[in-house]
């Protein structure tokens, strides 16, 4: 548009010498508002969070938590938007096709990873169209029985697999979720026979092993910790690396034997590949500030949750580990999205 401006000027003034410095300062002049538009500090205008699972829920809970925290860290609004289906791949693929500015973020959950495996029809590559910003937080799950079962602890459920083979159950929320999916990384590392039931949604699940309907469950600690405070099912062990800071005596199952045990549900901020390498760190450097913070932490850990940092690297390097180890387990168990 300058170059135009300048050529359009010049040409008028061919007749008359002394014009054309007159152009030239004339399309500086109009230059200076487009220069100060292109050199505009970011964040410049609100922010999109988009969140790929309903209100209400671990991960929605989590972005309502982060935003505030992260609008007055950035001087502009972040506005959590739910586009809820395809366990989180709805959401995910608006940001995987948004403008890579910086102003469309993903709250990605550990289904994202999951995902690549489980579905074979995707029309977006997690891996190729996001770039990994910050981790925010972990949720473990816990496996837990119901009280009609006599195992205390970890080996006695595997002991009691081992005996009536092909007898204890285990309910999930569904095929592909972190609940089956955590179940048979379980089968594998104690080489056990457990049988699969699954449910519509982890509710229906949590109530059938209350009634003793079934025998088990590898569930989020979030939402069978009541359920474990009222006495109505029993835990026998914790499934990530390390112990919960909600539960800090009940051991891993890591811990009692069973080595490379570690499952856990995790949320962290993605954005568009093309996203700035600039405007990453900015955002990294912002969330990592939010989630070392008191006020944060105990939020998450009110809700079960634990919080996580890390730099862009590392997050990423924790994203293809997870792609990489139930990519595995998705293919082992044959199951596939409904």
């Amino acid at each position: 548009m300058t170059v135009q401006c300048l050529n359009d000027h010049l040409t008028r003034a061919r007749s008359w010498r002394y014009a054309a410095p007159i152009a030239l300062g004339l399309c500086t002049v109009a230059a200076v508002p487009q220069a100060m538009a292109q050199a505009a500090p970011w964040p410049a205008k609100p922010l999109r969070l988009v969140v790929g699972f309903a209100p209400g829920g671990n991960v929605d809970i989590t972005a309502r938590t982060l935003a505030p925290a992260l609008s007055e860290s950035l001087g502009q609004p972040v506005l959590v938007e739910n586009r809820a289906g395809a366990g989180g791949n709805v959401g995910a693929e608006v940001v995987a096709r948004s403008v890579p500015d910086g102003y469309t973020m993903l709250l990605g959950a550990s289904s994202l990873a999951v995902n690549i495996t489980l579905y074979s029809n995707l029309s977006f590559d997690a891996q190729k169209d996001l770039v990994a910003v910050a981790p925010v937080s972990n949720v473990p799950l816990v496996l837990t029985v119901n009280p009609r079962v006599p195992a205390k602890d970890a080996r006695a459920y595997v002991a009691l697999a081992k005996q009536g083979k092909g007898r204890i159950t285990y309910a999930s929320a569904g095929i592909g979720t972190s609940n089956h999916l955590t179940g048979e990384l379980f089968r594998s590392v104690a080489g056990i026979d457990i049988i699969h039931v699954p449910y519509k949604g982890s509710g229906t699940a949590l109530g059938d092993l209350v009634g003793g309907q079934v025998d088990s469950m590898f569930d989020q600690l979030t939402s069978s910790l009541p359920f474990i405070r009222a006495g109505k099912v029993r835990i026998l062990g914790v499934t990530s690396a390390k112990r919960s800071s909600l539960l800090p005596e009940v051991q891993t199952l890591a811990e009692q034997g069973f080595a490379g045990m570690d499952a856990s549900t995790w949320v962290g901020i993605f954005a568009q590949a093309a996203t700035p390498r600039e405007i990453v760190g900015r955002l990294n450097a912002s969330i990592q500030k939010i989630t070392r913070s008191t006020a944060f932490r105990e939020r998450l850990a009110s809700l079960g949750a634990d919080a996580l940092e890390g730099s862009p690297e590392q997050f990423a390097q924790l994203f293809r580990d997870e792609v990489t180890k139930w990519g595995a387990i998705v293919r082992s168990s044959g199951a596939k999205a409904e």
